[in-house]
């Protein structure tokens, strides 16, 4: 099987440190596109970047392991939020580089213009599953954008785990993360696992990436995926899931799934986890 480290950055970019990549392209507010296809495709994609690209290097290694913690009411608010579409929507989670040990805790809400605004707030790593030390953080994010939840608890639903690997391209002054070895765990249930596939996302200001238009000359269109959202989607099929029902249909194949949009006719029994294999994306100009 295809590992992760196979779309580590090429040896020949020259690297660029987390302090340089953080001060060069932070993007707290910026535009996301992403892209799911096969991890072949994804480490041709990163083979054919220009040389002016620089990759993110710690300690000599490019490619590091990520947990995300995400967090919602008994309601789903977030969830049923995103999923209805809403403007004022927003995201709650714990992040944790599992390779430093440092973790944040980040709050994901929409700007005016429909663009990712990010907040951040340092976090103990021994806290990353419960919000008691960071709830009035949250409060205030949440306010500033006029995102009422009262006095409404939130806790893990979903956990995450992934291996990334990050460019910086100094044209645009954009990032590209491409993420393999995905992970979901609910809080009940086996995990789903999405071996072979790659989510590459590209994080620009308004200009798009030299990565977007190689993925857009090969047939790749961004879609509509949320680490969180979809995965919970997938994990829980008695959820509405409009926004990701293409998603879901074209690249997450659940064996032993029950409902119907989500199973594939081949489906053979499940093992020990779910596992959603890849399906290689048709190469219409069509977008998401």
């Amino acid at each position: 099987m295809t590992t992760a480290v196979d779309c580590a950055p090429p040896a020949h970019l020259k690297p660029i440190c987390l302090d340089e990549l953080t001060e060069r392209a932070a993007l707290q507010t910026r535009v996301d596109r992403k892209y799911v296809l096969p991890v072949s495709e994804a480490r041709d994609i990163v083979a054919q970047v220009g040389p002016d690209t620089l990759a993110l290097e710690i300690d000599g290694r490019r490619c590091f392991s990520y947990r995300s913690v995400y967090f919602d009411t008994p309601e789903l608010t977030s969830y049923l939020l995103t999923a209805q579409r809403r403007r004022r929507r927003f995201k709650v989670r714990t992040r944790t580089y599992l390779d430093s040990a440092e973790c944040w805790l980040e709050v994901k809400t929409r700007g005016p213009r429909g663009n990712t605004v990010k907040d951040r707030l340092p976090y103990q790593p021994d806290h990353e599953t419960s919000l008691s030390a960071g709830r009035r953080f949250v409060e205030e994010v949440l306010a500033r954008e006029s995102i009422e939840v009262g006095d409404r608890a939130f806790a893990p639903v979903l956990v995450t785990r992934y291996q990334r690997s990050t460019l910086f391209l100094t044209a645009t002054v954009s990032r590209v993360t491409i993420d393999t070895e995905l992970t979901w765990e609910g809080d009940t249930g086996p995990p789903l696992r999405l071996p072979g596939l790659a989510v590459v996302e590209t994080k620009t200001g308004s200009t798009a990436s030299c990565v977007d238009r190689l993925l857009w000359a090969r047939g790749h269109r961004p879609v509509r995926i949320s680490k969180y959202a979809t995965g919970l989607a997938a994990l829980r099929p008695d959820l509405p899931c409009a926004p990701w029902r293409r998603t879901l249909r074209r690249h997450f194949t659940l064996l032993g799934a029950t409902d119907g949009h989500r199973t594939h006719p081949d489906a053979e029994r499940p093992g020990p986890s779910l596992v959603a294999s890849a399906v290689r994306p048709p190469t219409s100009s069509g977008t998401e």
